[in-house]
C-alpha cells in the first residue's frame, strides 16, 4: 500500500531536515534549476559525486490489479470472481476524468506541469517548514508528483516479493523519510521525467496511488467509494478522491467518521482548483456546498472466493487460487508464477460450467443440507468431460468462509479435493472402488460372463507376491450366495465376489489398476493395497479423484489429469494459454469397453436403481457404502461426461445414513442419494450428451473362461476326463437320488454352460440309483397279473398300459408277449412301462382282453 505523512518526530530530527533540505537545495541550484540541464552540467563537485552515485532511473512498471475469473454460462464467458493481492483496475489517459487529472495537480503538485521532476521552490519551503514541523517536509510541497510516484513504485516492488521477511524490509525501506531517501527520491525523479511524459507520470501516478480501505488507484476508487467509473467522476468527487491520498487512513470515504478530515482537505483541494483556472467561481460554490453524504455509495469490493455470488461455485474459486503455482504458462518456477499472479490484470478463463454448477448446488441443498442437525453433513458433487479432464462442475453443501464462525453451514474446508488444495483428508470410497478390481480381472484375461464362488468363506488373497492373512468379508445385507456372475456380482455390489475375483489375482496389481486410472490418497500419503479389505475401498481419496478415474473409464481408457484453466489473457489482451491437458491410454479401450458392460447394469438391476435419468443416454456406475454406513456415493458416467456424488460425516464421526434423511426432501441419505444422482446428471447430459459405448469384441468379454460341460449320464471317470481337459477341477459333490443307475453323474454345480476360470472347482453330483427299478420279466401273464408284478417291482400301476399286439395261436391270446423297456431294464420308477399282448393269427386286437 502507499504510504501515508507520519508525525513529527524530534527536534533534532527536524534540525537534520532542514539542515539535509538545504544541502539538497544548494545542490540543485549548483547542478541547474531544471533536471535536464542539471543532469548533464555535472562537475566534479563532491556533492554532484553523492547524487551521481544514485541509480538515473526507476521503471513505472506494471502495477497490481485485479484478476478475474471467467466461467461458462448460458454458453458465454462470464466474470464470477474477483482476485487480486491489490485492488486495482489501470486505466488509460482517456478513461480517467478531467476533473480527477485537474485535482491532483491543484492538490498536491500546482508546478507540476513546470517542473522536471524536482521543484526547488518547494523543497525550500519544505526545509523550512521542517524546522517548525518537527518532521522533513512537515509543511508540505517537498515531494513532487514525479517524486510521489518513485515512493509509491518503490512500495508496490515491495509487495511483489513472495519471501514475508524480505516484503517487510523493502517496504520499510521503500517509506522511510530520511535525507538520504529523498536524495534518492528526487534522484528518481528526475530519470522518470527525461524517459515519460508528464501525462504518462501523471497517469501512473492516478494508477498507483492508494486511496485507503484496501483500495488502489482511481478506478477501483471511484467504484468503491461512489460506484461509478472514474471517467465519470464529477468535481466535488473527483476532490474528495484525492484529499484521501495524504493521510488514506483517516481520510477515506469507508464511513461517515471520517468525512469532516476528508472535507477539509477536499475543500482546500477546491479552493486551489478555482486558483489555477481548472473550475470557475460558481463551480467551487457548488461543489463546496455539497454535502459528501450526498454522494458517497459505498460498494463493498468484491475480492475473494468468499464473495462469489454464482450459485456453488466458491470452492471451485478457491481451488483454482490454490493452482497458481502449478500454472506453467505464468512462469517457470512458483515464485515467477506467483509474482504474476500478485502484479495481476489477468483474465483466468475457467472450465467451470455455472449453470450445472448452480443446478448441482441447489440439489445438495435439498437432498443433502447443511443445516442437518443431527450429525455434520457434508456432500459434494464433481463433474468431469471424459477425454480431457476437465473439471465443469464442482460445489458442496456448505457455504464457503475463510474464518472459523461456529457455523456448521460455513467451512473453508474443499469436501472435494486432496488435503494441500482445500484442507480435506478425504472419505473411503467404498464399492466405488470396485471397478479397479473388476479391470484388473479383466486385462489378468478373465471374462464379465465369468461366474465366482461368492459363497461366505475366509478368502487368502496375494499382495505383491506375498501371501496374506485371511480374510472373511461380509455382505451388505448379509446375503450368503453362491456362484455368481461378475457382470451381477458388480451390480449387486457382492463383497464376497470380489474377494474370489481377487484371490485369483494380485491386491498389488489391483491398485495399480488404479493408480493408473489417477486415484491416490487425498492425504498425500501411499496408496494401501496389502490389507485385503483395500479391494473395499479403504483408502481416503478425494470426490474429484474418483470423478476422474470414472471418467477415464468412460473415455475408452483414456486417464486426463483434472484442469481447471483454459486459457489465461493478460492486461496487454495477449493469451497466454492455459493447463495443457495431460492425457495417457492408461486401459486398453477393448479392456475399458468389457468394464463398461459389467459397469452398465447398476441402474436396471444393481444398488442403484432409479439413479439413471430417464433421458435414453447410456450410461455406467457405481455406488459406494462404508462399513458404518458413514459414508456414501455414486459415481456415474457417460461416453462425455462423470459425475460423482459424495455424502458423508465430515467431522470423522461414524452416524449411519441410513439412520437419517433429509428434512426437506424426506426419505433416509442413504436411499435417496439415487435422487440426488439423478437430479444432478439429468441436468449434466442436456448440456454433455453422451453417446453408445464402444461395443467390446467377444473374446474379451468371454475371456479364458470355460463352460462346464454337460456330464450328465457320464460315469465319473469319464466327467473327471472331460474336466481335466478343460483346466478345471473335479470335486465329488456325493449322490442324489435319481432315476440313473447308481455311479451315474446327474448334474453339477455350476450347471452346465456357466463360464468358470480356469482353475476352478466343479461339484459333480452322482446317481444313487434309488430312483430306478428293473423292470420285471412278465411274459406270458395276465394283464392283471403283470400289473401286479411290475408294481412290486417299485413302479406305479397306472404308468402300465397295453401299447400293441403280437400275432397269437389261439392259446395265448391276451397274455403278455413283451415289454417296453425290455425285462432286466433298469428305468426310473416314475417312468411308463408298455405292454404287448397276444392277440389274434394276424396280430389285432382279439377284443376279448382286459
Amino acid at each position: 500500500m502507499s504510504a501515508q505523512k507520519s508525525k513529527p518526530t524530534s527536534v533534532i530530527g527536524a534540525l537534520f531536515g532542514f539542515i539535509g533540505f538545504s544541502v539538497l537545495a544548494g545542490l540543485l541550484v549548483t547542478i541547474g534549476v531544471t533536471p535536464a540541464i542539471a543532469v548533464a552540467g555535472m562537475t566534479a563537485s563532491s556533492t554532484i559525486g553523492v547524487f551521481e552515485s544514485i541509480p538515473e532511473y526507476i521503471e513505472i512498471g506494471k502495477l497490481q490489479q485485479r484478476n478475474t475469473l471467467y466461467a461458462k454460462q448460458s454458453g458465454q464467458d462470464v466474470p464470477f470472481a474477483t482476485l487480486y493481492s491489490e485492488n486495482r483496475v489501470e486505466l488509460e489517459w482517456d478513461q480517467v476524468s478531467q476533473s480527477l487529472k485537474d485535482a491532483v495537480v491543484a492538490g498536491e503538485d500546482r508546478r507540476f506541469y513546470e517542473h522536471g521532476g524536482v521543484d526547488v521552490t518547494s523543497l525550500v519551503r519544505a526545509a523550512v517548514g521542517s524546522v517548525g514541523g518537527g518532521e522533513l517536509g512537515a509543511s508540505g510541497g517537498g515531494s513532487t508528483l514525479t517524486m510521489q510516484l518513485v515512493r509509491n513504485i518503490r512500495i508496490a516492488q515491495s509487495q511483489l516479493i513472495t519471501d514475508p521477511d524480505e516484503k517487510k524490509a523493502a517496504y520499510e525501506d521503500a517509506i522511510k523519510t530520511t535525507v538520504d531517501r529523498k536524495l534518492e527520491e528526487m534522484k528518481f525523479a528526475i530519470g522518470l521525467e527525461k524517459k515519460y511524459t508528464k501525462d504518462e507520470i501523471l497517469l501512473a501516478y492516478l494508477n498507483i496511488a492508494y486511496f485507503g480501505d484496501q483500495t488502489y488507484g482511481v478506478q477501483a476508487a471511484a467504484q468503491h467509494y461512489f460506484n461509478k467509473n472514474a471517467s465519470d467522476l464529477t468535481t466535488e468527487e473527483a476532490a474528495s478522491l484525492i484529499a484521501i491520498v495524504q493521510y488514506p487512513d483517516t481520510r477515506n470515504l469507508s464511513t461517515p467518521e471520517k468525512y469532516d478530515g476528508n472535507k477539509a482537505r477536499r475543500d482546500v483541494i477546491l479552493k486551489s482548483m478555482l486558483a489555477e483556472g481548472f473550475i470557475d467561481q460558481a463551480q467551487e460554490q457548488a461543489s463546496l456546498a455539497t454535502d459528501i453524504a450526498g454522494y458517497v455509495h459505498l460498494t463493498a469490493p468484491t475480492q475473494g472466493c468468499a464473495a462469489v455470488t454464482a450459485a456453488g461455485a466458491q470452492y471451485f474459486c478457491d481451488y483454482v487460487k490454490k493452482n497458481i503455482k502449478n500454472l506453467a504458462v505464468l512462469g517457470a518456477t512458483e515464485e515467477e508464477r506467483l509474482a504474476n499472479w500478485n502484479t495481476g490484470g489477468l483474465n483466468v478463463y475457467t472450465t467451470l460450467n455455472l449453470d450445472l454448477t448452480a443446478n448441482a448446488k441447489g440439489q445438495l441443498d435439498k437432498w443433502a443440507p447443511a443445516s442437518e442437525t443431527r450429525l455434520k453433513l457434508g456432500s459434494a458433487v464433481n463433474s468431469v468431460e471424459a477425454g480431457t479432464g476437465r473439471v465443469v462442475v464442482m460445489t458442496q453443501n456448505t457455504a464457503f468462509s475463510e474464518v472459523d464462525t461456529g457455523d456448521r453451514t460455513q467451512t473453508s474446508i474443499n469436501f472435494s479435493t486432496d488435503k494441500d488444495y482445500g484442507g480435506s483428508g478425504g472419505f473411503q470410497p467404498g464399492s466405488t472402488y470396485k471397478p479397479f478390481t473388476l479391470i484388473d480381472w479383466i486385462e489378468q484375461g478373465h471374462g464379465i460372463y465369468e461366474s465366482v464362488n461368492a459363497t461366505p468363506r475366509t478368502f487368502y488373497l496375494t499382495a505383491g507376491g506375498d501371501r496374506t492373512s485371511g480374510w472373511a468379508p461380509k455382505n451388505d445385507a448379509g446375503e450368503k450366495p453362491g456362484n455368481m456372475q461378475v457382470t451381477t456380482a458388480t451390480a449387486k455390489s457382492m463383497n464376497t465376489a470380489y474377494a474370489a475375483m481377487a484371490s485369483k489375482l494380485d491386491l498389488k496389481d489391483i491398485a495399480n489398476v488404479a493408480q493408473k486410472l489417477g486415484f491416490h490418497r487425498a492425504d498425500g500419503r501411499d496408496v494401501e493395497y496389502t490389507n485385503p479389505s483395500s479391494i473395499l475401498g479403504s483408502n481416503e481419496v478425494a470426490p474429484l479423484t474418483m470423478a476422474t478415474a470414472y471418467a477415464a473409464i468412460a473415455a475408452g481408457g483414456k486417464y486426463c489429469s483434472p484442469i481447471v484453466v483454459d486459457n489465461i489473457v493478460d492486461d496487454d489482451g495477449n493469451a497466454l494459454g492455459g493447463q495443457p491437458q495431460e492425457c495417457t491410454q492408461a486401459l486398453d479401450p477393448q479392456v475399458a469397453a468389457a468394464a463398461s458392460v459389467a459397469m452398465s447394469g447398476l441402474w436396471t438391476n444393481g444398488t442403484g436403481t432409479g439413479a439413471l435419468p430417464r433421458d435414453g443416454y447410456p450410461e455406467i456406475g457405481k455406488t459406494g457404502t462404508t462399513d458404518d454406513k458413514d459414508q456414501i456415493w455414486i459415481v456415474g458416467a457417460t461416453t462425455k461426461l462423470a459425475t460423482a456424488v459424495w455424502q458423508g460425516n465430515w467431522d470423522g464421526k461414524k452416524i449411519s445414513l441410513r439412520s437419517y434423511g433429509s428434512p426437506i426432501a424426506g426419505g433416509k441419505y442413504a436411499t435417496t442419494r439415487a435422487d440426488l444422482f439423478r437430479a444432478v446428471q439429468t441436468v449434466n447430459n442436456t448440456v454433455y450428451p453422451g453417446t453408445a459405448f464402444l461395443k467390446p469384441d467377444a473374446s474379451i468379454v468371454r475371456g479364458s473362461g470355460v463352460s462346464v460341460p454337460e456330464l450328465g449320464g457320464s460315469s465319473v471317470s469319464a466327467a473327471q476326463t472331460m474336466l481335466k481337459g478343460l483346466s478345471l477341477i473335479y470335486k465329488d459333490g456325493g449322490t442324489q437320488a435319481s432315476a440313473l443307475p447308481a455311479g451315474q453323474v446327474v448334474g453339477t454345480s455350476p450347471a452346465a454352460g456357466t463360464v468358470l476360470s480356469k482353475g476352478e472347482s466343479v461339484q459333480v453330483f452322482t446317481s444313487d440309483g434309488s430312483g430306478a427299478a428293473a423292470v420285471p420279466d412278465v411274459t406270458g401273464q395276465t394283464v392283471a397279473n403283470a400289473k401286479t408284478a411290475i408294481a412290486a417291482a417299485g413302479f406305479g400301476a397306472d404308468k402300465v398300459t397295453v401299447t400293441g399286439y403280437a400275432a397269437g395261436d389261439g392259446k395265448n391270446q391276451c397274455r403278455v408277449a413283451g415289454t417296453d423297456p425290455a425285462p432286466g431294464t433298469s428305468i426310473a420308477k416314475d417312468a411308463a412301462v408298455g405292454l404287448t399282448l397276444f392277440g389274434d393269427p394276424q396280430g389285432a386286437d382279439p377284443g376279448s382282453c382286459k
